[in-house]
């Protein structure tokens, strides 16, 4: 790949079907569906997305971007990918209690990084997701009962518009185009680096209860009535994983069905174990990794899986989770559940207004199927993810959560759903005057008004 120079050439440096490097640079943690663009530009500066930008408009070729490709929308057959992973650099300014991050940082970087100055980013479960398209739809992470969205921690955003101009986008310079990108994800444009709040948090009281599979219902019931009384400084989870009989999987859960309960708390170690004794009351744990850890270690809280994998997934936002809704969550074998509370702060906007909706959810409440190869039929597990949600109905607020949209299930409506309506019409506006010819159309597509 050619460098970022005023003598490059995207013809000479994008990727084509035929070369032999096409399959690893479309290819990232997503397995059964990923894109099937006819070019790729391996972009290492933000010149080579502009670039790249330029020549798709005069080419009239619809563009995408991937870097960890944890979160695939939907499969995109033609048109531009930009793979932005090489766009690695993070600088931490603990004066200002902020971070630049580039478009392929993932989350591990800036946690090491910002950790060297006592300060922590608004990161997710898994330390290995790009924080940057992560951000952009939300960001629902290990603090957020307590610190909100990372999306309501941006401050100012470097972006590569459809007319391939490259923008300084700051909530005072231009707020409707900053309001826009931030929960609007790659509609507007191409982002290639944001400057992000971070938070004075160096430990957590967290980690991961799990129980065997003649408790699930018992967590899942305890777990649900334990949420309704408790501070913003506690976010949790849980989730049912059926564990495959394989050497692959961890020794204590091969072979079983276990309720996995995952608590962060940001305050004292002392008060996070009195809050915890009604789950530790349930009985006995396969393991139980909870106590006193540094936020570098924070991914250790879920332990998600460093993949690549397939997998399809859907999700639900409930207002409330009483025990009628909890039952049928308990009937979908074969499936991973997992259950997010929500609340607290993620209810307040904090910072710059962004384009965040649905913050009147309590619940997150998502069904994955795993293990499925490249190209498997998705109508199995479809129509069972379709009977949760339908058995979910008399509690779901109708929304979605736009980082949560992924496995081939990001329709035009599901996209609406994830903004309040007159949101949804003010993007689709601002769609019209910032990319009338629909460039950005791949993945979650916001239409021009």
């Amino acid at each position: 790949m050619a460098s970022g120079s005023a003598s490059w050439n995207p013809m000479e440096a994008m990727i084509r079907r035929t070369d032999p490097e096409y399959d690893a640079e479309r290819t990232g943690y997503q397995l059964l569906a990923p894109h099937e663009p006819d070019l790729i530009v391996p972009a290492t500066t933000a010149g080579d997305v502009r670039r790249a930008v330029a020549r798709a408009a005069a080419d009239g070729l619809p563009v995408t971007v991937q870097n960890t490709g944890h979160g695939l929308p939907v499969t995109t057959s033609g048109g531009l990918l930009i793979t932005t992973g090489r766009m690695d650099a993070v600088t931490v300014d603990p004066a200002a209690g902020t971070a630049r991050i580039e478009a392929g940082v993932r989350w591990q970087q800036v946690i090491e990084e910002a950790a060297r100055h006592g300060l922590a980013p608004l990161s997710g479960s898994s330390p290995h997701v790009g924080a940057v398209s992560y951000t952009l739809g939300g960001g629902i992470g290990l603090m957020a009962r307590r610190h909100g969205y990372a999306a309501d921690q941006v401050r100012a955003i470097d972006v590569v518009t459809a007319d391939a101009r490259a923008r300084h986008v700051t909530p005072d310079g231009d707020p409707d185009l900053f309001w826009a990108l931030v929960g609007g994800r790659g509609n507007f444009g191409v982002v290639t680096a944001l400057e992000i709040g971070l938070v004075p948090v160096e430990r957590l009281y967290g980690g991961g209860l799990y129980f065997d599979a003649g408790l699930v219902g018992d967590t899942l019931r305890t777990w649900s009535d334990w949420t309704r009384a408790l501070p913003d400084e506690m976010t949790s989870s849980v989730a049912i994983i059926p564990f495959p009989d394989l050497p692959q999987a961890p020794a204590p859960f091969r072979g079983r069905t276990v309720a996995h309960v995952r608590v962060s708390f940001t305050g004292e170690s002392e008060e996070g174990e009195a809050l915890l004794r009604p789950l530790r009351a349930i009985g006995p744990r396969l393991v139980d990794t909870v106590g006193e850890l540094p936020y570098t270690a924070s991914g250790a809280i879920h332990n998600d899986p460093k993949g690549p994998a397939g997998f399809f997934a859907t999700h639900d936002l409930l207002r409330e989770l009483p025990p009628a809704a909890v039952d049928p969550l308990l009937d979908v074998p074969g499936r991973v559940v997992e259950i997010r509370h929500l609340g607290g702060a993620l209810s307040k906007p904090q910072g710059s207004p962004n384009s965040v909706g649905n913050r009147d959810a309590q619940y997150l409440v998502g069904v994955l199927s795993p293990g499925l190869a490249p190209g498997t039929e998705t109508r199995t597990p479809r129509l069972a993810h379709e009977k949760v949600r339908r058995a979910l109905e008399t509690w779901s607020t109708g929304g979605r959560a736009l980082n949560f949209l992924y496995g081939e299930n990001a329709t035009q409506e599901e996209v609406r759903k994830a903004y309040e309506p007159e949101d949804y019409r003010r993007l689709t506006a601002l769609k019209s005057q910032w990319d009338p010819a629909h460039l950005f159309r791949l993945g979650h597509a916001v239409p021009p008004a």
